[in-house]
């Protein structure tokens, strides 16, 4: 199972361009769809949780799922996978990146990975939707979501909070099911 862990994060890390957000639906698509390591609910909370503790996204998800996978060695192996590749490539293309920036193509090129980034995050967000339906009412899901974004838009709400407050408020709900059953 190592090598599998080694070869999905080492994949994420060499096509996950743009950072952590870029790379989490290709994350779900290896750790959930390929390999099944967790469910798609699994792996929602994963980001959740990952999305209220500081520091970059891609990385916490990746060491989460693997020390439940393998632990300290499966962490170890997966951000290696990440990170070392990730890390000779800029180091390479940012050398050439600087010699030949001004040229047309590599400008078309640097500004056609922001639509690809976009397409791969409304996906991710639309199968999270699909998922969310199968558990609430779309009476309920659309003026939740029209709510958050108020909250964070334009209460300026930070979104650690908002999401702390929802995970909370989830759990309260849920002692209430199993109280009444």
């Amino acid at each position: 199972m190592h090598w599998q862990i080694f070869k999905a994060f080492l994949r994420i890390g060499l096509l996950g361009f743009g950072g952590g957000p870029s790379s989490i639906p290709l994350v779900k698509l290896e750790v959930v769809d390929k390999y099944k390591w967790m469910t798609n609910e699994e792996f929602q909370d994963v980001l959740a949780i990952a999305n209220v503790l500081p520091g970059p996204i891609i990385t916490k998800v990746a060491g989460y799922i693997t020390y439940q996978l393998k632990g300290w060695l499966g962490v170890i192996n997966s951000l290696v996978a990440m990170i070392l590749p990730t890390a000779v490539l800029m180091t390479v293309l940012l050398a050439l990146f600087t010699g030949f920036k001004d040229l047309d193509w590599v400008q078309g090129m640097s500004a056609g990975v922001v639509p690809v980034v976009l397409v791969m995050l409304a996906v991710l967000t639309f199968e999270f939707l699909q998922t969310a339906k199968s558990a609430m009412t779309w009476k309920f899901l659309i003026p939740f979501t029209l709510g958050m974004l108020f909250i964070l838009e334009f209460l300026n709400i930070h979104p650690a909070i908002v999401i702390i407050i929802i995970i909370v408020l989830s759990l309260l709900q849920k002692d209430k099911k199993e109280e009444t059953s």
